[in-house]
């Protein structure tokens, strides 16, 4: 008996051996290579965006942020791991309960949520002490879900009635929660969703019209801008605004973010100022850039670490390393398509492309807005801003995208092994 035990135990050991880990490790190597530059890239950019804070918040341990995130990079690439070597038909089964628990989830965030930047985005985890955004989860689970509609609504696919409204029903109902504490993922979300659905062969007028009736609030606040910035500064106006802030949540602060990003910054306009900052950096950086841990504008730029970390990374890296970010992006999403494109099942091919776009549009949005090409948005940057929840569900998106990849590849080991015999 105890020989057998010992049998059993030196096999699990060596199941979570490093030879193990790796040798389990399928999917596709290049995704699996992006990943590790991206959190390479990430330790150098965070450990110089958050030197002098850490300095002044810990007492000179100048290293504190640095440790957190190795210790998130770590949890990370087990999250990866292990959610790679679920089946990904899994992920099918689970879409709608995820889907049916994000819902309340977002409701009780909006109104009794962790306020911080005049928004309520977060709730407070148990035990941990830690804030989630529930918005990260309701993205995950959107789609997988709308995968899993898109997969099996196809052959009814162009009808309005029976597969059109059951597919734009969830991701309405999704960016409508979502959008009054923070507009901006809503607004990308909705776009990664329009994108998905018209490659699952949605029609092109049903998606016209989903894009008209969505671009009607976009006009209100470009309009609101253009006239805020035509009025005189009176007192009464401040007031004013200060009421339809308190009674409409955060119109004021987007109405200011477009206002600032039409007509340039105001002394007073924060988000105009993080811009500026960021400007700066560029400007610093130049082709080459001053050398890593050289940044002088982290000292002045808020969200160093996690907004406007690209900022940092072009500053110290130039717009050489800003290039080649993005180029990391632009093949992580080339490698996701090919996915899509040689799965076999519809469900599968949805998933990976879903979250691939989710996930590049993210970062082409935090890259937009650094640039000022784009207004202030929020959003941080896929794998390289400062961890937390945000980043573990980044993790298990890219895990879920790579259980695509192995099965694919699995099924690709069998065909050929048939063919052979």
């Amino acid at each position: 008996m105890d020989a057998a035990k010992d049998i059993r135990f030196n096999e699990l050991k060596n199941n979570f051996s490093t030879a193990s880990f790796l040798n389990n490790t399928r999917g596709d190597k290049v995704i699996w290579a992006l990943v590790v530059l991206l959190t390479l890239v990430s330790l150098l950019a965070v450990y110089s965006a958050t030197g002098s804070l850490a300095y002044k918040n810990y007492k000179g341990n100048t290293e504190i942020y640095l440790f957190k995130q190795i210790a998130f990079i770590l949890a990370g690439i087990m999250v990866i791991y292990f959610a790679h070597l679920v089946n990904y038909t899994f992920y099918s089964r689970a879409a709608r309960i995820a889907f049916l628990i994000s819902l309340p989830l977002l409701a009780y965030t909006l109104f009794f949520g962790v306020k911080m930047n005049e928004g309520s985005r977060w709730i407070r985890l148990p035990f941990v002490n830690m804030t989630m955004q529930t918005s990260d989860l309701a993205k995950l689970a959107l789609f997988m879900y709308l995968a899993r509609l898109l997969s099996k609504k196809q052959d009814v696919i162009k009808n309005f009635k029976k597969g059109f409204l059951p597919v734009i029903a969830p991701v309405a109902i999704t960016c409508l929660l979502i959008a009054p504490a923070n507009l901006s993922t809503a607004l990308l979300l909705g776009a990664s969703c329009m994108l998905l659905m018209f490659i699952g062969r949605v029609k092109t007028k049903h998606l016209l019209m989903t894009i008209g009736i969505a671009l009607i609030p976009i006009l209100f606040l470009i309009t609101a801008a253009v006239v805020r910035h035509g009025e005189t500064k009176t007192e009464e106006v401040v007031v004013t605004k200060k009421a339809s802030s308190t009674l409409f949540g955060r119109v004021d602060t987007w109405i200011g973010r477009m206002e600032s990003f039409i007509y340039g910054s105001k002394e007073t306009d924060n988000d105009a100022y993080q811009v500026n900052q960021a400007k700066i950096a560029i400007a610093k950086g130049g082709v080459l850039g001053v050398g890593p841990g050289n940044s002088t504008t982290r000292d002045y730029l808020p969200q160093a670490y996690n907004d406007f970390i690209y900022a940092i990374i072009i500053e110290e890296y130039g717009l050489v390393g800003g290039a080649f970010i993005m180029f990391i992006y632009l093949v992580f999403l080339y490698r996701c398509i090919r996915i899509f494109k040689r799965c076999p099942f519809a469900f599968g091919a949805f998933l990976a492309l879903g979250l691939s776009f989710t996930l590049a549009i993210q970062a082409m949005a935090n890259m937009a807005v650094t640039v000022n090409l784009f207004p202030v948005t929020g959003v941080t940057l896929p794998l390289v801003s400062m961890g937390g929840t945000s980043f573990i569900f980044t993790c298990l998106a890219i895990g879920i995208i790579l259980s695509v990849a192995r099965n694919v590849e699995q099924l690709e080991g069998k065909t050929s092994a048939e063919f052979v015999k």
